[in-house]
């Protein structure tokens, strides 16, 4: 690799980390840069897990760095170990030059002269032909490209499936007595899949690890048998494209992509609810694998039997193998949380900051690690190391208190102001973007800061069912999860939602 090129890459981590340190990890150091060919920055990774995370969630973010930091029209190519590089002119010519240097030597011996009878008659012998020398022709030039990019995970693995971040492993998941049978199940189900507990039902509430246990347990099984066919996607993913298979006459390539698995794995299968034929087909699909001794892996925000509207049978499946609860963790847990957060970023956070960060958060991990970025993003732009002076200063000075559990009326109040609408427009059946948004936010908040069933909610909006309202915060939290912005402005509201008192009566 050329100096200018090695230049380049130094100063794209330089960037990255200033202008989108959310992004950042502390395994980008490892990368390692190819060179340009064609206005493509190549860049090797170490494992095709980290190749797939790389191309799907960083991509924009490092051709934006690409362009910024040579002011040329740039692109990034990730690599895996095994992917082949574009190669450059040159090496292409200087390759083709070694073959044919190579091609005399290499050529086959000419064929040995068979002796051949002379014939029984007295006729004219007649003068065999000269013999024709056969030279092999000479190699077309072949252009070497890259492999076509595969959204995969593992060997076999369907382009629909959900990516897996390279740091949900079980050496970076926090133990604590909130988690320890379910993490305890999981290297269990990881060591033995198909064997030990199947299906494996983890549950409990938004942010609190149910997905990192779900990747550990692909990561652990694809770095054990990388020919191990996994797919792992979530229940409105399954619902989504049995819908369309169903429309387009597929249905026997969807039985296919869910059956044909080692390792089946759904996140939220509580979505599951009021969707007969979804249903119906599920349950197909769970008797497929576990009749074939194949892994079932599923999340949810609550046990089965809880699950509103689910089947009965489905209910009995889902209870066959082992059930698991993962609770709030506790205040030695998420200081231990904020510390693990860090790391995988590369940062030093004294233990008093993790401590102060631990002692303000404590509803989910999630909240956790937005303030970790918080504290990481304050530190760049203000180029002061992370002490508890910086904490204060972008978390706040003391521990906020709430005065209770806030009220389904708070949340009303602070959305209404918030967004200039009317509780009766909250309550309506418009659907313009304008109310359909607050509405789902204060859904949201409301399963989030109260203690209300998804039906009690529901009534406080129109008479709403609960299929709506967990529709409302899925909505909400794949919203988060593309648009920083909005997260900000969530955290704000429910910050508010927190701290209001209720209202005095006159």
């Amino acid at each position: 690799m050329s100096d200018p090129d090695r230049q380049i890459w130094d100063a794209m981590l330089a960037h990255l980390r200033a202008s989108h340190a959310s992004i950042c990890r502390q395994w980008f150091e490892e990368l390692s840069p190819l060179g340009v060919v064609g206005g493509l920055l190549q860049l090797r990774t170490h494992s095709p897990l980290h190749r797939d995370y790389l191309r799907r969630q960083c991509l924009d973010q490092f051709n934006d760095a690409a362009r910024t930091v040579s002011g040329r029209l740039l692109s990034v190519k990730f690599l895996g170990p095994d992917d082949e590089p574009l190669k450059t002119p040159s090496q292409r010519k200087s390759e083709r030059s070694r073959a044919d240097v190579l091609l005399p030597a290499e050529a086959p011996a000419p064929p040995t002269p068979v002796a051949t009878p002379e014939p029984a008659a007295a006729a004219p012998v007649q003068s065999p032909a000269p013999p024709v020398e056969v030279r092999p022709a000479p190699p077309q030039p072949v252009e070497v490209l890259a492999p076509p990019s595969s959204e995969r995970f593992g060997t076999g693995t369907h382009y629909e499936s959900l990516v897996i971040n390279p740091d949900y492993a079980f050496e970076n998941f926090v133990q604590g007595p909130n988690n320890r049978l379910a993490h305890a199940a999981a290297l269990a189900v990881a060591a033995n899949p198909g064997r030990t507990y199947n299906p494996y039902f983890v549950h409990g509430g938004v942010g609190l690890g149910k997905t990192h246990l779900l990747q550990a347990i692909c990561l652990k099984i694809v770095e054990a048998n990388p020919r191990a066919v996994l797919y792992y996607t979530s229940c409105e993913g399954f619902i989504t494209q049995f819908i369309e298979s169903v429309q387009s006459g597929e249905m026997s390539e969807f039985r296919h992509r869910f059956r044909d698995v080692d390792v089946l794995v759904i996140d939220d299968i509580h979505f599951l609810t009021k969707r007969d034929r979804s249903q119906e087909e599920f349950f197909h699909t769970f008797n497929a694998l576990f009749q074939a001794n194949k892994q079932i892996i599923l999340s949810s925000d609550a046990p089965p039997e809880e699950i509103p509207d689910l089947e009965d049978r489905m209910v009995s499946r889902f209870k066959w193998g082992l059930v698991c609860k993962i609770d709030t963790p506790g205040y030695e847990t998420r200081v231990e949380i904020v510390k693990t957060k860090a790391r995988l970023r590369g940062l030093t956070i004294p233990t008093e900051v993790a401590e102060y960060v631990a002692q303000r958060l404590d509803s989910n991990i999630r909240e956790l690690e937005g303030a970790v970025v918080k504290l990481q993003i304050h530190s760049v732009v203000d180029k002061r190391p992370i002490d508890l002076d910086l904490a204060r200063s972008a978390l706040g000075g003391e521990p906020v208190v709430s005065a209770g559990e806030p009220t389904i009326q708070n949340i009303i109040n602070v959305v209404t102001d918030f967004y200039a609408i009317r509780l009766a427009d909250l309550q309506s059946k418009h659907r313009q973007r304008s109310i359909a948004l607050p509405r789902q936010i204060c859904m949201y908040l409301a399963r989030r800061c109260t203690r209300h069933s998804l039906e009690e909610i529901g009534g406080f909006f129109g008479g709403r069912d609960h299929t709506t309202v967990m529709h409302a915060i899925r909505s909400v939290e794949s919203k988060v999860a593309v648009e920083p912005e909005f997260d900000t402005v969530l955290r704000s509201l429910e910050l508010r939602v927190r701290v209001a008192k209720a209202p005095v009566p006159a």
